[in-house]
């Protein structure tokens, strides 16, 4: 395909924001226009990030978030905190440029769970449009969005093992248990004394408990497999890498085992980025990390009649930017591999 879309990022100077400029580097059909910093404005990409120096956008300048929309970008994308991104949302769809968000602003269907996990809602009239950017399960109404919220990196890792089968009916929704670890790049760009490499190095520990801000988006997407309400038990911890996000989720099961395999072959054959490891398998972040690929093992314990499920990626690609590329490719008609095909 011989078109260039051009794009904006907002927030480019964090860890996501960041990822987003070298997928974007390496995208045949993506034309990086604008990149916003508060903190760098006016600044050469490379002049503060050098691993940048001589890159295909290495002379281009931060700017003011308001800027943006005046640079005549068709697309745009909002590496941004919860709250912030959607003031930013409204004037940008307003002026006719499709957003790619990742924060968690417009992630939730409904209003009163939003309010319930992050507070009052900045932009509530733009809920009703926005769609679930998971392009393994929304991909027609990716194509047809203005706006696509992609999902969380956690949610990323539990949804896609689950969901197939949660609408075959194959395990207890009652039932499920996810263990979860994340590097300390998934706390963002920022100073804070337990993201130290002293405090985090040498150290395992869980945080967010019991009622963790990704379990809002969780269980909408396994509420809407399952055709019924599902409530989850989500055990996030922090471990000493940079990226990477490893979940080992359980539940009873209702179905054949030998049906578990086949369903989650059935949903994910032909998804790119989806890589099944099959039965007896367990994910490793090590063959995800610095990829848009996620990895699924499966295993039976007859004992006590569970399965267990075992997923990686990388917590900044798959489970951010380069899901958010891979929306980006079916919205404007690229191949979705298209940026992404890297190693």
């Amino acid at each position: 395909m011989n078109k260039t879309v051009k794009v904006a990022i907002l927030g480019a100077s964090g860890y996501t924001g960041l990822e987003l400029i070298r997928l974007v580097s390496g995208h045949p059909g993506m034309e990086l226009c604008g990149i916003s910093s508060r903190a760098h404005a006016g600044k050469s990409l490379g002049e503060v990030f050098p691993r940048f120096a001589q890159s295909r956008f290495s002379e281009i300048s931060f700017v003011m978030p308001d800027e943006v929309k005046k640079m005549g970008v068709e697309a745009a994308f909002l590496a941004l905190p919860h709250g912030r991104a959607a003031e930013y949302a409204v004037d940008l769809i307003n002026a006719g440029i499709k957003v790619f968000d990742l924060s968690a602003d417009f992630r939730l269907r409904e209003l009163s769970v939003y309010a319930e996990f992050y507070g009052d809602h900045p932009a509530p009239q733009l809920l009703e449009q926005a769609v679930y950017g998971m392009p393994e399960l929304y991909t027609e109404e990716i194509i047809k969005a203005d706006l696509i919220a992609s999902p969380g990196c956690y949610p990323t890792s539990i949804i896609l093992p689950l969901v197939p089968l949660l609408q075959r009916g194959l395990i207890d929704s009652s039932t499920i248990q996810s263990f979860s670890m994340s590097g300390v790049s998934g706390a963002g760009r920022k100073e804070s004394i337990p993201l130290l490499f002293c405090e985090a190095s040498e150290s395992v520990r869980a945080y967010g408990l019991p009622k963790h801000r990704h379990l809002s988006e969780i269980e909408q997407e396994l509420s809407f497999a399952a055709g019924e309400p599902v409530k989850i038990s989500f055990t996030p911890h922090l471990v000493p890498v940079q990226t990477g996000i490893a979940s080992t989720i359980s539940a009873t099961l209702v179905g054949e085992w030998a049906q578990v395999g086949a369903a989650l072959t059935e949903a994910y054959n032909n998804a790119p980025f989806v890589r099944l490891l099959g039965e007896g398998q367990c994910a490793d972040t090590k063959n995800v990390t610095r990829t848009n690929f996620l990895d699924i093992g499966w295993h039976y314990d007859e004992r006590t009649n569970r399965i267990f499920l075992t997923s990686a990626e990388d917590n900044v690609v798959k489970g951010a930017s380069g899901q958010a590329i891979h929306s980006f490719n079916l919205k404007f008609g690229f191949a979705p591999e298209c940026g992404l095909s890297g190693f």
